[in-house]
């Protein structure tokens, strides 16, 4: 009978520490999910406003040097443009390249976990 109460208090103790790890499985997912619906709102937001600017930045360039070189001045908003979106482009990708890897926590909980299974880990903190 002691061999079945200590396999049942191991099955306990495996299923809590699954039931622990799936919840903050869960938070991560929920936090990573907000995190980038507000990146998502935010550039969507910047880019309106950025092209509004944009538009009446080479707008009034255009306008400005209408009489004298308006070809250069069409060319040269363009060119500006594109510099700025490449620029743009570059810090998306470094940015989206250096974030922090999903669920990193509940990954360190679970070596944590395997750690102290093997018996290689301190004791496990309650």
């Amino acid at each position: 009978m002691a061999i079945a109460a200590a396999v049942g208090r191991i099955g306990t103790t495996v299923l809590a520490m699954a039931r622990t790890r799936l919840a903050l499985a869960a938070v991560e997912v929920q936090e990573e999910a907000q995190r980038l619906l507000g990146y998502v709102a935010w550039a969507l937001f910047a880019a309106f406003l950025g092209a509004g600017a944009f538009m009446l930045v080479a707008l009034f360039v255009i306008v400005l040097f209408w009489d004298t070189h308006r070809l250069l001045a069409i060319g040269g908003m363009a060119g500006l443009f594109a510099l700025a979106a490449v620029v743009i482009l570059l810090q998306v990708r470094a940015r989206f390249a250096s974030r922090p890897p999903m669920m990193a926590a509940t990954l360190d909980e679970l070596n944590k976990d395997i750690a102290f299974i093997k018996g290689t880990g301190a004791a496990h903190e309650q």
